[in-house]
């Protein structure tokens, strides 16, 4: 079986890369962390994607979607994972279907996700039991959080693992983020006369970052196509792994660069830690796979 990228996929991952960078790249990271306050979504970048078809993807072309697989969802949402990007990407995306204007990037909506809910107050639609959130610190300061009091168990499995993978798709594009860009400060920072990538330990970190990534990635990419749920299970823990781990690792070869609000490689770490905290936690799908073998 064939598991390269076709040429349409290619063009679509893209595509969608393009035009993030293009509406939301570093600078406007940047500047949406250093801002006052709760972080604002922007409605206009939100209907933009609505647009582009974004929310859109899985919808068949007779409702006005785009018509294309899971698959081609994980590869958009990888590149809205690689740079941040804000807002209850996963459940307005699949609630496209079932909410009027959600495909359109119009109605945006949130949903109760491992006991926490993001994004709340800027949803107009938030699905399932919210009643008696309340608000919670959040690491990311990208990221506004309720908590609920007692997260409620959901029939809607199928729905939980693809939300499962899409954020895994997220975390996925994270991961491979931060390796770039430790191997990109690693070939400019020099000491000694020479550029930090030219010793040892510092190569050894790079080279693990990607051997993280590239796992987290055949794995994400497989579930994308069996859809199989312990598959999806396992590229969810591998990915909050290859994210978190990653992110951790390029902080290290940023030394204390990677902490000002210049570097975006702090962030990436503490959007890390939120994904990670949402849907299938790490116990859980630890559990489930042990469970199967």
């Amino acid at each position: 079986m064939d598991f390269q990228l076709t040429e349409d996929q290619r063009a679509l991952k893209s595509g969608v890369r393009e035009l993030l960078e293009g509406r939301f790249g570093a600078d406007a990271l940047r500047e949406a962390a250093a801002g006052s306050g709760l972080p604002s979504l922007d409605r206009d970048l939100w209907r933009e994607l609505g647009d582009a078809g974004f929310f859109s993807l899985r919808l068949p072309e007779a409702e006005g979607g785009v018509g294309l697989g899971l698959a081609e969802a994980v590869l958009a949402f990888e590149e809205a994972g690689r740079v941040l990007l804000m807002g209850p990407l996963v459940s307005t995306f699949l609630a496209a279907r079932n909410v009027t204007g959600a495909a359109q990037g119009v109605t945006v909506v949130t949903a109760a996700s491992g006991g926490l809910v993001p994004w709340l107050d800027a949803a107009d639609v938030a699905l399932g039991d919210v009643l008696g959130a309340v608000p919670l610190w959040s690491v990311d300061p990208l990221t506004p959080l309720h908590r609920v009091p007692v997260p409620s168990a959901s029939s809607e499995a199928e729905a939980e693992a693809e939300a499962d993978l899409l954020l895994a798709a997220e975390q996925l594009g994270s991961a491979a983020k931060t390796c770039e860009l430790a191997v990109r400060y690693a070939r400019e920072r020099t000491q000694f006369g020479q550029p930090i990538g030219a010793f040892q330990a510092v190569k050894q970190l790079c080279a693990q970052m990607l051997v993280r990534a590239e796992v987290a990635r055949g794995a994400v990419y497989a579930a994308a196509v069996t859809g199989d749920v312990l598959e999806i299970a396992g590229a969810k823990l591998l990915a909050d792994d290859a994210a978190v781990r990653n992110a951790r690792d390029c902080l290290q070869v940023h030394g204390g660069m990677g902490f000002t609000w210049e570097a975006e490689v702090h962030l990436h770490l503490k959007r890390a830690w939120v994904r990670a905290g949402l849907g299938r936690s790490a116990a859980g799908a630890e559990e489930e796979l042990a469970a199967a073998l």
